[in-house]
């Protein structure tokens, strides 16, 4: 368990750049940026290599972090962010879009498998667990038989766009209730 003075790590993950902004694969960017806005701190380099913001949402003492590099490489700058704040994997939540959930639909889970999504892979390996936090947010599967890697790497469509201020929203309510409350409290709310 962390110590008392440890905060929780927030990570949203996504791809970093202007041509990545409006990507699906880019929804824990959204999520972390809309964090940011409530606790009134802006996005600053770090070391470990991720964008981060300290702050408190509510009494929770948290850590936001956007990796700079690429999705597949989330792993090294999560490990690194992890470590500069003393952070254990059960206080690290990780905010990713999920292909096997609708578009919008938020669900909590602790560990579990990858399904495909390789800045997950990433995470797993550098931290050597796969038991940290994890808020996924539907996008839902490819239409088709598109990619599912050309998919996420698309923006979000003029449909989607018309709602996805209010999931990122009810997204960021999640994070906030699941760093507050725990896991379980949480998914009862949000399931």
């Amino acid at each position: 368990m962390t110590t008392p003075e440890a905060p929780t790590l927030i990570v949203g993950l996504g791809n970093p750049g202007p041509r990545y902004e409006g990507n699906r694969h880019n929804v824990g960017f959204l999520v972390a940026d809309e964090l940011a806005a409530r606790i009134g701190g802006k996005f600053k380099a770090h070391k470990a290599g991720s964008d981060v913001v300290e702050g408190r949402l509510g009494a929770r003492r948290v850590v936001l972090a956007k990796p700079r590099s690429f999705m597949n490489l989330s792993g090294g700058p999560v490990a690194g962010t992890s470590k500069f704040y003393k952070v254990t994997p059960e206080s690290l939540i990780v905010v990713h879009d999920e292909l096997d959930l609708p578009y919008g639909t938020v669900r909590l889970k602790r560990g579990g498998g990858e399904n495909g999504h390789n800045g997950l892979r990433s995470i797993t390996k550098s931290l050597g667990t796969k038991e940290y936090l994890r808020v996924r947010f539907g996008v839902d599967r490819p239409p088709g038989r598109m990619d599912p890697a050309d998919y996420v790497l698309k923006d979000f469509s003029g449909a989607e766009r018309k709602d996805l201020g209010y999931f990122v929203d009810l997204c960021a309510d999640a994070v906030e209730a699941l760093a507050a409350d725990g896991l379980e409290p949480a998914q009862n709310r949000f399931h």
